[in-house]
């Protein structure tokens, strides 16, 4: 199998988004990604062992990349309020951008079976941990109340994150997402606030 890497591979993975993005994942052939790319179907199979691994590699890849550039920017913010907000704002506005994306994100992977789940759990995990951190330090810092539970409060945060995007994915991405970050974040910061 080829590495994972170089011009073929990614324009696979941009391919696969917008095939399932359009037609749903059941229904997105390997052929059918391998021509959206403009590869023959064979070199599909060079990098990727089937359509599952092709789901596990993009969401991977793209979410990847995304929680590495949110934790850079969270390190740059300098308080707990501001980290949160960088968080909200980074999420809404990651899916804004690539509605295809985000289609696949809140509606494909949901239907997918437990092989595909668990392929994407180690790229969830490290999202789950910025959040984790963020939350551990606004209680150690005072922001936030110092018996709230950091478990309950991440399922929170990232379940808010998640319904608001569904919901704008659901109305077929037709307002402008980004712009519920000011009352999310407020919702959080009230919400957990120590006093």
């Amino acid at each position: 199998m080829a590495k994972k890497t170089g011009e073929k591979y990614q324009a696979i993975i941009d391919a696969a988004v917008r095939v399932i993005a359009r037609q749903g994942y059941h229904s997105a052939q390997v052929s059918k990604i391998a021509k959206e790319a403009k590869v023959a179907d064979g070199t599909i199979y060079l990098y990727f062992e089937n359509k599952d691994d092709i789901l596990i590699s993009l969401f991977n890849e793209k979410m990847g990349n995304f929680v590495e550039t949110n934790r850079r920017h969270i390190a740059e913010a300098s308080s707990i309020e501001q980290k949160l907000y960088v968080l909200v704002h980074a999420h809404f506005r990651q899916l804004s951008l690539d509605h295809d994306f985000a289609r696949v994100t809140q509606i494909e992977l949901r239907q997918s079976n437990p092989q595909i789940s668990e392929g994407i759990g180690n790229v969830m995990k490290l999202y789950f941990d910025l959040i984790d951190e963020v939350i551990r330090e606004g209680i150690d810092k005072g922001v936030f109340h110092p018996n709230l539970d950091v478990r309950v409060a991440r399922k929170m945060i990232f379940g808010t994150l998640d319904e608001v995007t569904t919901s704008w994915v659901m109305k077929q991405c037709k307002y402008d997402l980004v712009s519920h970050t000011d009352s999310v974040h407020n919702l959080f910061l009230y919400g957990m606030k120590g006093k």
